[in-house]
């Protein structure tokens, strides 16, 4: 049976409209995927800002596991601890 760890997702101001303007949720998952999962439950909207169609992060987003890059981890399959913060990162082009 999988372990469920509290972590916290920093939301960045862009995508607060869709979880009631919070700026940080808390909740139990294992694994960045199954953190993912979790927010496609309980707000759809933020997901759909996350995640395509298929499930992808989209490309323009970022996921960090604390300082991390998870793609310099193990992609959507990065465990997780107990404290561990994943931050949301729009990426930001101008010119």
């Amino acid at each position: 049976m999988a372990r469920s760890t509290t972590i916290t997702i920093v939301v960045p101001g862009a995508l607060r409209q869709y979880c009631e303007g919070a700026s940080e949720l808390f909740l139990s998952a294992p694994t960045v995927r199954d953190a993912l999962a979790q927010l496609e439950r309980s707000h759809p909207s933020l997901y759909g800002g996350v995640c395509d169609e298929t499930g992808r992060v989209r490309r323009h987003v970022n996921l960090f596991v604390n300082s991390h890059h998870v793609r310099d981890r193990e992609g959507l399959d990065t465990a997780l601890q107990p404290g561990d913060v994943l931050t949301i990162l729009p990426a930001v082009s101008g010119g």
